[in-house]
């Protein structure tokens, strides 16, 4: 999952650069930026979930994204929804199970900490499922997690197209459903 937010918050930085004119504006009611993007990637997994076995990763993933000022100092929030299929297929047999995730990731809060960073408190949720070769759901993990970011934002709290992520602390673990990926995948997959 952390892959997709990288996906995600790439391209909405990149994206914000394009606008960083604009963050030097008073706050508005009008977004900042926001759209849409569209990924496709595979990859191959070797010994996958140290099963031995070879697996292709055959991803799409569709996002929309806004990025917006919230509050008296016009801090800048992000959020972005993701739709996400991937298609996994055993090398070795053709099996195929697939993985179906839709999520939302949203900043709660920001805070600048007068020290040249900011804390960000995001929520991450929504639902991730894998079906098996038949379409038959054989795993699950939907809820929500929240997790703190203490970001580097180079002196312009106000313009994310500069800044550097410090550290991430989980602040609430997952309060869904927590299949184990692996223990459903691999018999499905061989």
């Amino acid at each position: 999952m952390r892959h997709l937010r990288t996906i995600g918050r790439a391209a909405t930085l990149l994206t914000a650069a394009t606008v960083a004119v604009a963050f030097a504006a008073p706050a508005a009611a009008a977004p900042l930026d926001h759209g849409t993007f569209h990924d496709e990637f595979n990859v191959v997994v070797e010994d996958f979930c140290g099963a031995g076995i070879d697996v292709q990763f055959d991803g799409v993933v569709d996002g929309r994204f806004l990025v917006n000022r919230h509050g008296r100092d016009g801090l800048v929030y992000f959020m972005e929804h993701i739709d996400q299929t991937n298609t996994l297929t055993n090398l070795a047999n053709g099996k195929t199970a697939t993985a179906v995730i839709r999520e939302l990731h949203k900043d709660l809060h920001v805070t600048d900490n007068g020290d040249g960073t900011l804390t960000v408190l995001e929520l991450l949720t929504g639902n991730f499922t894998l079906y098996d070769g038949d379409g038959k759901p054989i795993a699950r993990n939907p809820g929500q997690v929240r997790i703190e970011h203490l970001i580097d934002d180079a002196g312009t709290p106000n313009d994310p197209s500069d800044d550097l992520g410090l550290a991430d602390t989980l602040v609430k673990g997952s309060t869904g459903r927590n299949d184990d990926f692996c223990e459903a995948a691999v018999p499905a997959l061989t």
